[in-house]
């Protein structure tokens, strides 16, 4: 490294460390040595890395292994592995023939991921609906009741009209008609109450087995 411009920062921040500055610091600190032109923005550097690096990154996978193996504290160990299986991630594969371990336990009748979701999606809008029908179970009154559920065929009509808007959950449909990214990506779209999500949570049910699993008790508009 040329010595003009030359300087040093903490690893964790990219706080500058001068000379009155170093005595100061803990034993072990780790420091980063820069050029002129080169700028260190700490940790933060570090993720940006991890992230751009491609998700099938053999290396990756297996020192994130190596980790897990050795590693005692919960915390880590959960975030290693939500890493494991974002890394090992199978969303850009679509049929039964391409990607069996997704389709465990899945009907043989469906071939494709995305046929399987949009039925998915189908079964948990028929399920809403059930659930609206038991509720009139409660009502006292008589024409209430009969309102209900002038109402309640009302909405099954348009529902059977649109498949139950089975198009949700189909990465293959239109943008216009789906409710994730091509690939598959779902995103929080928040509490009743809120325009959006401020957690930002996310989903990709394409991407593994687990994440389909997880994604049948996934709520859309909050976790």
């Amino acid at each position: 490294v040329p010595p003009s411009g030359a300087r040093v920062c903490l690893y964790e921040d990219g706080t500058i460390v001068t000379q009155e500055f170093f005595p100061t610091l803990p034993d072990n600190s780790e420091l980063v040595l820069l050029s002129k032109a080169q700028t260190w923005s700490g940790v933060l550097y570090d993720i940006g890395q991890l992230l751009s690096t491609d998700r099938h990154a053999d290396v990756l996978v297996e020192a994130a292994k190596g980790l897990l193996s050795d590693e005692k504290s919960f915390k880590k160990r959960k975030v290693l592995i939500d890493l494991l299986q974002n890394l090992e991630d199978t969303s850009d594969l679509e049929s039964r023939d391409e990607d069996a371990d997704w389709f465990n336990g899945v009907d043989a009748r469906f071939k494709t991921k995305s046929a399987y979701m949009k039925y998915n999606c189908e079964s948990r809008i028929r399920g809403y609906m059930k659930e609206v029908d038991d509720a009139t179970r409660s009502i006292q009154k008589a024409k209430v009741r009969a309102e209900f559920l002038k109402t309640s065929k009302c909405l099954v009509e348009m529902l059977k009209n649109d498949k139950y808007n089975g198009k949700y959950f189909d990465r293959t449909e239109q943008e216009s008609g789906r409710l994730c990214t091509r690939e598959g990506w779902f995103t929080c779209q928040g509490s009743f109450d809120q325009k959006l999500c401020q957690s930002l949570h996310s989903i990709n049910p394409y991407g593994s087995r687990e994440s389909r699993i997880v994604f049948s008790t996934w709520n859309l508009d909050h976790r």
